[in-house]
């Protein structure tokens, strides 16, 4: 007999024999054909027999012609690009994230295939021109990774609760009781009539009643073992499995021969109250959840239009049939319909591909695009999801990866933690052999259990995750955990100037040159109504007269430069002094030169109004950081702010955006953590390059996918205690750690010198990693409210 040598499956009598290779049938032939003809034989390297045979799939997803049923499965369709996202059941190794994610080789028209191991996804980028959903379906059902498709779920969302764990608990209960109960007479050593007639009947309804606890109740921590072990890893439920396996063939063995009454009620015991602890560990997590509410938390704004008037609101705050403002180089943040406007969408946040994507009145537009061709406005269709621009947020191309990281410590510790404990076990069971043989089983089977470094690897996630809710409560809103950690090494800190130290809110402006008619004015106010500078905002908010309702057609905006735009007839020039091409009458200014129809008008000059708690603000982080200005602006302010900010302070102005960028660099070259606050959409390369990238947020939309976090503006004069609060986040995980480790060394020796039963291991083991839990929550809530 031999096996497939796709699915591993017996080939039986006849196999289907192929390139010298044997299958259980043509499906999985026709898989390894496929590979083979696309050179992707190397799925067959990474595990052996790692396929599934294929199902029929003549005529099955004929549905997936209904633009309809398309329509409510796809994340993202342009008309040229398409993503969704599918659940793939199937999915169970290295093989199969290989396979999955190099569908672009077996279909021509799929640009990318990304897999999230652990949900058991995959998401796909499709050119719709090329391929369509069904052709997608129907290969990955033809390879043997068919994707589980309900549109009754896709509608509501709704979750199954898995009641498998509360089904093993209560199998485990009623095992425990009965073996006690039956177990009574062993424990009183009574004789005569029990000996002569139930004593194995007795013994035999223990074994009976013991062998669904380990086959069934405690199957989890084997396979758990057998996956960790299949990969070379030795995780922590590789010595629980051997305590409950010890334990089980021992006791089956004493019965079988009659050499004694076994361990089946320290087995089941031992069971029983591994799930139990088990069960409260997962209500303790779901208590003390710091899963956060994107909605909630998400500080940035849009701008609402509601009778002829112009209001920002979060974005939480959108409802369906709601107006917006989408400005230039803006992220559309719901779904809609382009009502006004010329609409060039940059979707790379969403696909990948930075070409514009051109949309028409009537068109459908997609979270996730940015505006680039001036303002527009649309029509909201859809709320905001709850994850929607946080997955765009958190996608891989946009992670900033660290070579030493607290999570790279806890999974090496927790890598030879398993390895000393399995040896530990070996030696103490060898030398409690020849002290108490009797006793050897029980100490092997406590050290087993009691050592758990669980609670060394929760320490980190829930202390991180609480700090996140925190800051998320407080309008700090960080993109993941790994960003407080980067927080707690940063050695630089740089600012940028407009926007950023400095408030849209109470800046004085003057204007210097030629009186401007009531018609120049309009037109330079809907020019300004397009761009999302914080000086254009400033502007457009002090000129009085109304914008026109024609939009500006040729709208081009280049980022530290200036605004080119053309209204009816008339030529619109705003920006710097050498974006125009003039010599500016002091160099000294913050300023928006103003040029109409190829002659110059004058200029609109800014006194900038600084945060408050701004000059505290940099006393606070002088004793600990290197800080840097770094602005696009002129030198107008540096005097000023020479004055009132630390003497170590250092000042670069008339910065670029690739200044900006070339600056970061060679900081970090010198071994610098650099952490950079600007705008999220004028900084964003400055922000990507920096070890942490923080945007400040003030009632406009700056999300962007480069920044490490989001900071509403009100809490500018917070920064220094979120710096310290991070810290201090990894001060409480360092305490965890010794606490841990502590306990460990506690039950060790109470397991090693015979005091401690398996039963009660295990009724120990899971209260360490609640301790733990509840031990990092309640102490960064602490620190949290004395800073």
């Amino acid at each position: 007999m031999s096996n497939c040598y796709h699915c591993g499956a017996d080939c039986g009598k006849k196999p289907v024999k192929f390139n010298n290779k044997e299958f259980c049938c043509n499906g999985c032939k026709t898989v390894y054909e496929i590979l083979n003809a696309n050179e992707l034989t190397c799925y067959y390297d990474l595990e052996a027999t790692p396929g599934t045979i294929p199902t029929e799939i003549q005529g099955k997803y004929n549905y997936l012609d209904n633009e309809e049923i398309i329509e409510k499965l796809v994340e993202f369709n342009d008309g040229e690009t398409s993503v969704v996202e599918l659940y793939i059941p199937s999915v169970h190794c290295s093989s199969c994230i290989w396979v999955l994610e190099n569908l672009s080789k077996l279909n021509e028209g799929v640009t990318t295939s990304l897999v999230n191991f652990p949900k058991k996804t995959v998401r796909i980028t499709f050119k719709n021109e090329i391929t369509s959903l069904k052709s997608i379906v129907e290969l990955m059902t033809s390879i043997g990774y068919e994707p589980y498709i309900s549109l009754e779920d896709a509608d509501s969302k709704k979750h199954k609760v898995d009641k498998t764990l509360i089904y093993q608990i209560s199998i485990a209960a009623f095992a425990f009781g009965n073996i006690m109960l039956l177990s009574f007479p062993e424990y009183f050593q009574v004789d005569e009539f029990w000996l002569d007639k139930y004593k194995y009947v007795f013994r035999g309804l223990m074994l009976v009643m013991a062998i669904p606890v380990v086959f069934y109740s405690a199957k989890d921590y084997f396979i758990s073992a057998y996956k960790g072990l299949k990969h070379g890893i030795l995780n922590i439920d590789v010595p629980i499995s051997i305590g409950i396996a010890v334990l089980f063939i021992r006791s089956t063995v004493e019965v079988l021969f009659d050499l004694g009454s076994g361990f089946f009620d320290s087995l089941s015991g031992l069971v029983f109250f591994l799930l139990l602890g088990k069960f409260f560990q997962q209500k303790t997590y779901n208590f003390l959840s710091f899963e956060r509410d994107y909605k909630s938390y998400f500080p940035i704004a849009v701008t609402k239009i509601l009778n002829n008037e112009e209001k920002n609101i979060q974005v939480k705050d959108i409802k369906k049939g709601d107006r917006l403002l989408i400005r230039n180089e803006e992220l559309i943040p719901v779904d809609g319909i382009l009502i006004n406007g010329n609409a060039a969408l940059d979707y790379s946040f969403v696909t990948g591909e930075s070409i514009p994507v051109t949309k028409k009145s009537g068109d459908k537009l997609f979270a996730g695009g940015k505006q680039t061709a001036g303002a527009i406005e649309m029509e909201v269709i859809n709320t905001i999801s709850q994850s929607y621009l946080t997955q765009l947020w958190s996608n891989d191309v946009f992670n900033k990866s660290e070579d030493f990281t607290i999570k790279n410590l806890t999974d090496t510790i927790s890598k030879y933690f398993t390895i000393a404990i399995l040896s530990i076990a070996l030696v103490a069971g060898v030398i409690w052999y020849f002290i108490d043989s009797s006793m050897a089983i029980n100490v092997v089977t406590a050290v087993l259990i009691i050592a758990c470094p669980c609670a060394l690897a929760l320490s980190s996630p829930f202390a991180f995750g609480n700090m996140l809710r925190i800051f998320g409560y407080k309008k700090f809103y960080l993109k993941n955990a790994e960003t407080i950690e980067n927080l707690s090494k940063i050695s630089t800190i740089i600012f940028d100037k407009t926007g950023t130290i400095t408030t849209n809110d109470n800046s004085k402006i003057n204007y210097e040159g030629e009186i401007l008619t009531s018609e120049e004015l309009s037109h330079i106010k809907t020019v300004l109504r397009a761009s999302n500078h914080p000086l254009s905002r400033s502007l457009y908010c002090f000129i009085s007269i109304d914008s026109l309702e024609e939009k500006p057609t040729n709208f081009e905006e280049i980022l530290g430069k200036g605004i080119v735009a053309q209204i009816k007839d008339a030529s619109i020039k705003l920006g710097s002094a050498s974006f125009l091409n003039i010599e500016a009458k002091s160099t000294n200014e913050t300023a928006i030169h103003i040029e109409i129809d190829a002659i110059y008008k004058g200029s609109f000059v800014f006194h900038n109004s600084y945060r408050e708690g701004t000059k505290r603000v940099f006393e606070e982080l002088s004793k600990k950081y290197k800080l840097v200005i770094l602005s696009g602006d002129n030198e107008g302010e540096k005097a000023y702010l020479e004055k009132i900010l630390p003497k170590n302070t250092q000042f670069k102005f008339n910065q670029k955006p690739e200044d900006k960028l070339q600056f970061i660099k060679e900081l970090q070259k010198n071994g610098e953590h650099v952490l950079m606050i600007g705008d999220g959409l004028n900084d964003a390369g400055a922000l990507a390059q920096s070890n942490v990238g923080i945007a400040i947020s003030e009632d406009v939309n700056v999300f962007s996918p480069a920044c490490d976090a989001i900071l509403d503006a009100k809490l500018f004069n917070k920064l220094p205690t979120f710096f310290e609060l991070s810290k201090k986040t990894i001060s409480v995980i360092k305490y965890s750690f010794i606490f841990s480790f502590l306990y460990n060394i506690i039950g060790l020796y109470f397991a090693l010198t015979g005091q401690l039963t398996p039963v009660v291991a295990a009724i120990l083991m899971p209260l360490s990693s609640i301790s733990i839990v509840v031990f990092v929550t309640i102490l960064t809530n602490w620190i949290s409210k004395k800073l």
